[in-house]
Parts: C-alpha cells; sequence; structure tokens
C-alpha cells in the first residue's frame, strides 16, 4: 500500500466500520485493505480476503462500497476491486488485531 495522504486516511477511516463476516474484525485492522487511494477524479480501493474460498467476498465489497458512499456523499466516483495478490498472510494484521486473535 502507497503511503497514506489525509484523503487515504479517511478513506481508510471510513472502511474501519466494514467487518468480516467470519472473524469480526474490521477490514482495515486485518490488514484486507491494499490499496486507498482518493485521485483527482477517483477513488481506488483494492480489497483482498483471508482465503479465495470465502463465500463472503461480495458481501464484504458491497460494505465497503457503501461505508465509503456515506463518508463521501459528494466525493468522485468509487471503484473497489477484489485482488489476490499478493496473498493475504497474518502478518499483515494490526498488531491490536493480532492480540485480539492470538
Amino acid at each position: 500500500m502507497r503511503a497514506m495522504t489525509s484523503g487515504n486516511e479517511a478513506i481508510l477511516q471510513a472502511l474501519r466500520s466494514v467487518n468480516d463476516p467470519e472473524l469480526g474484525m474490521n477490514i482495515v485492522d486485518l490488514g484486507l485493505v491494499y490499496r486507498a487511494e482518493l485521485l483527482p477524479d477517483r477513488m481506488e480501493v483494492a480489497i483482498t480476503l483471508t482465503s479465495p474460498a470465502c463465500p463472503l467476498g461480495e458481501l464484504v465489497l458491497t460494505e465497503a462500497r457503501a461505508a465509503l458512499e456515506r463518508s463521501f456523499p459528494d466525493g468522485p466516483p468509487i471503484h473497489v476491486e477484489l485482488v489476490w495478490e499478493p496473498p493475504w498472510t497474518p502478518e499483515r494484521m494490526s498488531e491490536a488485531a493480532r492480540l485480539l486473535l492470538g
């Protein structure tokens, strides 16, 4: 993920309201957000899942888009994509998430 600017931090803050349905923790702390960029003409977000076999991927993407639309009602077009590279690993989690999940 690129260095975050204030706009990018606002994106991450909005995405903290989206929980992974299986783990019950927000997708930012789980390290599932690979890109969060506020560009002049659009917002780009790339999200992964803990496993390609997760049946709830579309739900996570829908909730992420809804959270961004609520936080940026007059913002630019939002592009949220599901990515698999690089594969997610527990090392991407925040320290708080690691402590909570053991």
